[in-house]
């Protein structure tokens, strides 16, 4: 009884260790030495930077722009700021500032750049976590690498880029339009995509990864959490950071570090100074030191690899790496090894056909029922909790107690279903169905997702306990546990990491690694005694995190519910509405919208560009506030041969943040210049001949310079632009009295946000 206790203790322990390792567990203190990294130096800057919003033309970005061009001047270097319009892929036109600096190295060689974006989300977002932590993280590691009086062999260039958040523009303006873009041979590049946790290494390459991985290794940082499914995964999705651009415009290599957890904090009024885990910004200073040391007396001239490595991250070993070129030679020779293992404990008697054909039986139970109650379990919460609806991000506040009860859930019904069968003299016939079932997990990663073929690690370690097993009927437990490590060790780090990242619709990640994990802990399992009672104890575990998630679902002022309100007024039909893109309204909105809204106004129909592609739900009539007419002046028409040129000087009449331009497909343009800016033609000499929603660009205005475009149509096109101006002033506007939310709501993520939204139709016949 005492080795099952035991056994039960490493087991718990080897899942804790698997999450504590990932992180730092000390802060360096302020008086830390000079010469290293000290995360509370590094929170002054941070308290500084996130006062207040510092989205791209407001006042505080500017501010925050000072600041950090003062910073880097203390610290001894010569600054530049780069700036001129940009288009990117998203189809957002604006005139970001980039911060840049240079350190000479001691060769004429690539440069190592040290990159993060110092303007926050539009417009409650404070920008703590995304991205002030990563520009504290460099103007700490600077500082500390400065003080060694030491010059590097390689240029060092530092870039805090501008107009991330609206489309990675200042990263676009640098790699296309600046010469220090050539000169530079990798990126570390620092974010964030929530507000704590482990920070992710994800790689940014056009070829294989090789070199990479061979560098990030030597340079040996001491939390590494990398693996090569998460970069796989990666590239799948639709993520991007700044070094997206530099990889596809320029073919620069590098390295991105980012961290996932609290993603509910992801780009809303949550993301403060208080809020951001000082565990997190240590863990992006361990990232930075050794590898700033490392890369900058580094051969950067050659990091182009044609090959791929797998690597993983595990407790002890830090980072393992071994070539793409091994995945199926050891896939095969685990295929080998079982189908002998099986044939030898057949004729040894130790393995019985009958318990390994019984044995399928509950797996496939367990995959079947656990993944159901993934795939279902998201869209049953949302129908008992709609207000979870209000969380785009998809994670809500107490999204972590939802996955340990799915967890602890999907356990128990493992448990239950293979206490069916279990009797500790067919253990080792148990443990063969799940070993075959891993084996073909494995092999359709080998063809389809190479990045994770380390899964085949904790095979290997099955095989191992097979052999045990089918030598040994009473084989030390202790020993059995053990054999456990790796696939604890490795695996268990993603039953967490895939449902806080992509939010908890995809907790069905977390049921179906769950039920696997535990199908190879069947060796250890089968000796148990009691197993229904472990499984009854697992679903009380389960029902009481079901229940403390329900006690926590309600908003507060904790956890504040997201909404959003806008003001939308059209010129055109002389009409006012107010609208909201919230599921579930709330007293403060109800105090605009009623509790009887509309939901079939035009409005619903319009779907601005926006994360998640979110559109408005309820509207509803609203008075006309005196806004003047958007100023329009055609300074130039005129006619050569087949063609039209024109030139308009468009103006709110007020100050405004943001401007779209819209026009459908009937409108043609064979070319088209935004405040000096060329739009590239298509090769059929076409410009916004692919265009979504009749999006033609949102332009986000800076230094308030507002709109002129020059633009050519066929001589005879009637040429029709829906234009929208808004500004974020709905609560300071003078024209309005609508009241400061209560603590207990945040302005919405992602979408239009306490707006006053104006719409003109511009007709040039």
């Amino acid at each position: 009884m005492l080795k099952k206790v035991f056994s039960i203790i490493l087991i718990i322990a080897a899942i804790y260790w698997s999450f504590s390792a990932l992180l730092p567990s000390n802060i360096s203190s302020i008086d830390a030495p000079n010469s290293t990294f000290s995360t509370q130096r590094a929170l002054i800057h941070l308290k500084e930077i996130s006062k207040n919003p510092h989205y791209v033309g407001s006042p505080d970005h500017e501010r925050v722009k000072n600041y950090l061009v003062k910073a880097l001047q203390d610290l001894g270097l010569e600054t530049e700021i780069q700036e001129g319009y940009i288009l990117t892929d998203w189809g957002t036109i604006t005139k970001p500032k980039n911060i840049l600096a240079r350190i000479k190295g001691l060769e004429n060689s690539k440069a190592l750049m040290l990159l993060s974006h110092y303007d926050s989300k539009s417009h409650a977002s404070l920008g703590a976590s995304d991205a002030g932590s990563g520009v504290v993280t460099i103007l700490e590691g600077l500082r500390a690498y400065l003080h060694e009086n030491k010059t590097p062999k390689n240029d060092l260039i530092i870039m805090f880029s501008d107009a991330e958040e609206l489309g990675l523009n200042g990263a676009s303006l640098f790699v296309n339009k600046h010469p220090w873009a050539q000169d530079v041979g990798l990126v570390l590049n620092f974010e964030a995509r929530g507000s704590g946790g482990p920070s992710y290494m994800l790689m940014e390459t056009n070829g294989g990864n090789k070199a990479l991985i061979s560098g990030f290794k030597a340079a040996n940082p001491q939390y590494p959490v990398a693996n090569s499914l998460a970069y796989s995964v990666y590239k799948k999705l639709p993520n991007d950071t700044d070094l997206t651009r530099f990889r596809e415009d320029g073919n620069i290599e590098g390295f991105n570090f980012a961290f996932i957890d609290d993603h509910f904090d992801y780009h809303t009024a949550l993301d403060t100074y208080e809020r951001l885990d000082r565990n997190t910004l240590e863990h992006q200073g361990s990232y930075l030191m050794p590898l700033l040391h490392y890369f900058a007396d580094a051969n950067l001239n050659n990091l182009k690899s044609d090959t791929d490595d797998i690597y993983f991250n595990v407790p002890l070993f830090k980072t393992v790496t071994y070539p793409y070129s091994w995945v199926f030679p050891m896939l095969i020779i685990a295929i080998l090894i079982f189908i002998a293992l099986v044939f030898y404990g057949i004729n040894k008697r130790t393995l019985n056909s009958k318990h390994i054909a019984i044995g399928f039986l509950p797996g496939i139970a367990a995959l079947i029922i656990n993944g159901g109650i993934g795939y279902f379990g998201w869209k049953i919460l949302t129908t008992i909790y709609p207000q979870y609806n209000e969380i785009l991000q998809g994670f809500t506040y107490n999204g972590t107690t939802y996955i340990l009860a799915f967890s602890l859930l999907s356990a128990a019904i493992c448990m239950w279903l293979y206490n069916k069968v279990y009797k500790p003299e067919n253990t080792a016939s148990l443990v063969v169905p799940p070993l075959f079932l891993w084996l073909v997990i494995c092999g359709v990663i080998a063809f389809q997702l190479k990045g994770a073929s380390f899964f085949i690690i904790p095979v290997y370690f099955g095989l191992i306990s097979l052999f045990v097993l089918v030598r040994q009927k009473h084989p030390s437990l202790i020993l059995m546990t053990f054999l456990l490590f790796p696939a604890l060790l490795i695996l268990s780090p993603f039953v967490k990491m895939f449902p806080v990242g992509l939010g908890l619709k995809t907790i069905i990640a977390t049921t179906i690694l769950v039920s696997l994990i535990f199908s190879l802990c069947i060796g250890v399992f089968g000796f148990y005694r009691y197993k229904n009672r472990w499984s009854y104890i697992l679903f009380i575990l389960a029902f009481c995190c079901f229940v403390s998630a329900h006690l926590n679902a309600d908003f507060n002022e904790e956890h504040p519910k997201p909404n959003s309100l806008v003001y939308y007024l059209d010129m055109d039909k002389n009409e006012a509405i107010w609208t909201t893109y919230d599921k579930v309204l709330d007293p403060w909105t109800e105090a605009y919208l009623t509790d009887s809204p509309d939901e079939n106004h035009d409005i619903s129909k319009i779907t601005f560009a926006s994360k998640y592609n979110t559109n408005f739900t309820y509207s509803k009539k609203a008075n006309i506030k005196p806004f003047k007419e958007t100023y329009v002046d055609i300074q130039k028409d005129t006619i050569i041969g087949e063609s039209r040129y024109l030139k308009l000087f468009i103006s709110p009449q007020r100050v405004v943040n943001r401007m779209d331009l819209y026009a459908d497909s009937t409108n043609v343009f064979t070319s088209f210049n935004v405040n000096g800016l060329e739009i590239e033609k298509n090769k059929a000499g076409f410009v916004f001949s692919e265009r979504e929603y009749n999006r033609l660009f949102e332009y986000y205005v800076v230094d308030n310079k507002f709109l002129e475009i020059e633009f050519s149509v066929p001589k005879n096109q009637k040429t029709t632009f829906t234009f929208y101006d808004m500004s974020f002033d709905l609560l300071d506007n003078d024209l309005f009295r609508v009241e400061e939310r209560p603590n207990e709501m945040i302005p919405k993520p992602f979408v239009i946000n306490d707006a006053v939204l104006l719409k003109k139709t511009i007709v040039i016949e």
